[in-house]
């Protein structure tokens, strides 16, 4: 038997599962005080972007926006423009942060659609490289995530701050100007 260790995901393993959030995690993760422990990387007027606690690889965001609905269609035009131009901020941070061969976007609507959170929609952007799929996941029902959670925040959360119209909020997240 082959083993692969992960010493790191001892904390995952001996979580209680509440995480500390009662209600919609979208909801009360950016209200926070310590963005980085929250995973909010960057957040707009309308929107935020946080970190993917069980990301399919490296830099795994979703792009939420702040209104609570599940229900793409009932966004205005307001939360809709700023959860657009967030998402391309997102795409662009993810590149100069990565520098991956591509970008998986999209949502999951609906209670079928296979969303962990069905009811406050999210995008979620997931940076792609060839041959980052193996035989691990089609095997051994196992992906190998090659990278900790906190070193791929820190890489992202410098290449939002490294674009113009950004400031840092006292909470430590990137705020995304228009």
């Amino acid at each position: 038997m082959d083993q692969l260790f992960a010493p790191w995901r001892i904390e995952w393993v001996e979580r209680d599962g509440s995480d500390g959030i009662e209600g919609c995690p979208f909801c009360v993760l950016p209200d926070r005080d310590d963005a980085q422990e929250a995973l909010v990387v960057a957040e707009s007027e309308h929107a935020f972007v946080l970190s993917n606690n069980y990301p399919y690889n490296p830099g795994h965001v979703m792009v939420i926006p702040r209104r609570h609905t599940g229900e793409y269609t009932e966004l205005d035009d307001g939360a809709l423009l700023d959860h657009a131009r967030l998402k391309q901020r997102t795409m662009r941070a993810l590149d100069a942060a990565f520098e991956p061969d591509g970008l998986n976007a999209g949502l999951n609507l609906g209670d079928a659609s296979g969303g962990s959170v069905d009811d406050h929609l999210h995008t979620h952007v997931v940076p792609r490289w060839g041959g980052d799929t193996n035989f691990m996941p089609v095997c051994s029902d196992t992906k190998v995530i090659v990278q900790a959670l906190e070193e791929s925040y820190e890489q992202l959360h410098e290449a939002f701050a490294a674009q113009s119209g950004t400031r840092i909020l006292d909470s430590g997240s990137v705020f995304v100007d228009g």
